[in-house]
């Protein structure tokens, strides 16, 4: 696979326009598609991005999705005048059409499927398509809210049609419910249809029971559709990962898609006239990384919503600059779920507990009463799409800090081996060294080793140490040693860090040998160590220990054990710590498959703008070129779909959960009234 990331734009489908007054429709407006790329242009990604030139759909094509008849009277519209056009709009909800829109509705057909081509033939690794008009609202045999025909719903067909695709994941994080999506799949259990989206109890467009989270799937594809409404505005970067963490990644690793689609909406962003959230483009970046560890990396960004022209750009490139590789930047404002959030976590998670083993645990019933049922809507926030012009400028005005400029070191990973083992192709080698830090040896052998301790110990451990302040200094991303033994150079590398860096350090360690870790600054060191083996006493919040079921690295049990706990007590604790490094470590026998390490390794790097340093142990030779893979941005390989976790890894990472979830808010999944 080419490491290429596509982007699809063609000017030509800005070319239609509201011919008439009407205030639902206004915002869908043609500077949505030329803002996005001129953004992409002056930030310099779309200079870095695979051009893939669009095409029209043919009938075919479209009929994956829609019906004959409808293509039919579509076909017409371009023969229309302005009165026919009205009317023969008004059939139809929240939408218009132009006598350019079926030209422009085949054009973004064609550019999302020349993603998907380009993604599922492996000349590019992933991409986005800036496509207009979008699609996810769209049914068989109806155009609605500014969509005519479902670009990601035929997508998905085509992908299984044409490529032999069998599971295909679509993530819809736009702030409307993509219902056209959702009746395209909801008896299909070959596709597992994700949505978050404004409801308010079902007073927000499109205002349909079927929106709710009990909606869960029809026949075959019961459990395949999860919806997730929020119930309230002003949802936060928190509320957005928390659902991904308790919801949405367990049961896509559990689902294990072949092909990522997402419904890439932007009208879930700060600032937006329609969605009133409060999250800010920099989560899409993390939203779209976490994504990436999916279905080996083939994932397909199709533009939706979003109609606040500046939060659009900023998210846009987010998301691109994701998909291109590089760093995520540092997660902004995690002050965990609000109540409404969580009442939504805990009713989905109940809704589809009898269809996924990841949610078999999950003992919180739906909430019978939500915190925002008897709430009336805040006067002026608008139900529709569009419906209030004043509220509409309003929120032009709303200000968010921009996200800091996303900063790529020269090198990107540097490692450190013994003489005896062979580079590895793509990472600079750092040879071992002892000088000049004679200040730094002393320390060593002093505090840490018996005076007799080999010099080519030494020389390792102090290369180590030079990753880490080559990573401080921004001259590599991340850092790979091999060294001789993993909890001596974990000590090392934590009082080194505690000593001179001034960020917080995040050890993860997967293995059951004792640690001496010293004592640092509360809070300036979060240790976690997922073992298979007896875990000592858990006192502080700051060391967090998870005792897994012994089994053998092939064992499907064992693997969704640790998945488990990746998923729901790592990540939403590396998250709300927020690291500045990243150290991540093994010991030989840990019990861990390559597979799984490497998913590990490449979620983590979503933390502290990249800066990872992995740690193994001399006889660990075999996870190097996987390892170092991962590091350098590699799709990481699938694990294949994953069984029910052991009831006794499930016990051992409630406990944990249970025990730090006043501190860790992220960690929590059911409402303060519930727990």
């Amino acid at each position: 696979m080419k490491s290429g990331t596509a982007l699809i734009y063609d000017e030509e489908m800005t070319k239609y326009k509201l011919l008439w007054v009407d205030p639902a429709c206004k915002i869908e407006v043609p500077e949505r598609l030329t803002v996005s790329y001129k953004a992409l242009e002056e930030n310099g990604l779309a200079q870095r991005c695979v051009n893939v030139p669009v095409r029209q759909a043919t009938d075919a094509e479209i009929l994956l999705a829609h019906s004959e008849e409808y293509l039919e009277a579509v076909k017409k519209t371009p023969h229309m005048t302005l009165e026919e056009l009205m009317t023969f709009t008004q059939q139809y909800g929240d939408v218009y059409f132009h006598p350019n829109i079926y030209h422009c509705a085949k054009l973004a057909i064609g550019a999302t499927l020349q993603l998907v081509d380009s993604v599922l033939t492996g000349k590019v690794r992933n991409g986005m398509a800036l496509v207009r008009p979008p699609g996810h609202h769209s049914q068989r045999s109806a155009a609605n809210g500014f969509c005519v025909f479902n670009n990601v719903a035929i997508a998905a067909h085509y992908a299984k049609k044409h490529h032999n695709v069998k599971r295909v994941l679509i993530v819809d994080w736009d702030v409307h419910h993509g219902q056209g999506v959702q009746y395209s799949f909801e008896d299909d259990p070959s596709v597992l249809y994700f949505s978050w989206h404004r409801y308010e109890h079902q007073d927000f467009w499109p205002k349909l029971q079927e929106s709710d989270y009990d909606s869960v799937g029809k026949e075959k594809g019961a459990g395949f559709n999860i919806n997730v409404p929020w119930n309230k505005v002003g949802m936060e970067n928190s509320d957005y990962l928390s659902v991904f963490f308790h919801v949405l990644l367990p049961v896509a690793y559990e689902f294990c898609p072949d092909l990522v689609l997402v419904c890439a909406g932007f009208d879930s962003a700060i600032g937006d006239p329609e969605g009133h959230m409060c999250a800010t483009p920099d989560i899409f970046a993390h939203l779209t990384h976490l994504l990436m560890s999916l279905a080996g990396g083939r994932l397909c960004a199709v533009l939706e919503g979003g109609y606040n022209l500046t939060s659009l750009a900023q998210s846009v490139c987010q998301t691109v600059q994701t998909l291109l590789g590089d760093p995520a930047p540092q997660p902004s404002e995690l002050n965990g779920p609000c109540e409404s959030a969580l009442e939504s976590i805990q009713c989905v998670r109940a809704a589809h507990k009898p269809y996924w083993d990841c949610l078999k645990h999950a003992e919180a019933p739906p909430i019978s009463e939500p915190s925002t049922k008897r709430c009336k809507q805040t006067e002026g926030e608008g139900n529709g799409k569009a419906e209030d012009g004043e509220k509409e400028e309003e929120e032009e005005m709303v200000v968010w800090q921009e996200s800091p400029l996303r900063l790529v070191p020269p090198s990107r990973t540097a490692a450190v081996l013994p003489a005896e083992v062979k580079p590895l192709e793509g990472c600079d080698l750092l040879e071992p060294s002892l000088a000049p830090a004679a200040d730094i040896l002393q320390t060593l052998r002093n505090d840490l080793f018996e005076k007799s301790v080999a010099e080519a110990s030494l020389k390792t451990l102090y290369s180590v140490i030079t990753l880490f302040e080559k990573m401080k200094k921004n001259e590599i991303l991340n850092g790979l040693a091999l060294v001789p033994h993993v909890p001596m150079a974990i000590s090392c590398a934590v009082k080194h860090a505690a000593e001179s860096l001034t960020n917080r350090v995040l050890v993860v360690f997967v293995g059951e040998e004792d640690v001496t870790t010293y004592s640092t600054e509360e809070g300036k060191m979060l240790f976690v160590q997922i073992s298979r083996g007896q875990s000592g006493e858990q006192k502080s919040q700051y060391k967090v220990s998870v005792c897994l079921k012994k089994s053998p690295p092939e064992d499907r049990s064992g693997l969704a054990g640790f998945m488990h706990a990746v998923l729901g007590l790592l990540l939403p604790l590396a998250y709300e710590y927020d690291p500045g490094l990243v150290l991540l470590a093994r010991s030989p026998g840990c019990g861990v498959g390559e597979a799984a390490w490497a998913q590990l390794t490449s979620l983590l790097q979503g933390l502290a703008q990249g800066h990872t340093l992995v740690l193994l142990q001399v006889g660990e030779e075999k996870a190097l070129r996987g390892t170092a893979a991962s590091l350098q941005g590699d799709p990481v390989p699938s694990l294949g779909p994953l069984g029910p976790p052991p009831p006794e890894d499930v016990e051992a990472v409630e406990r944990q959960r249970q025990r730090l979830q006043t501190s860790w808010k992220l960690l929590q999944t059911t409402a303060i009234s519930e727990k």
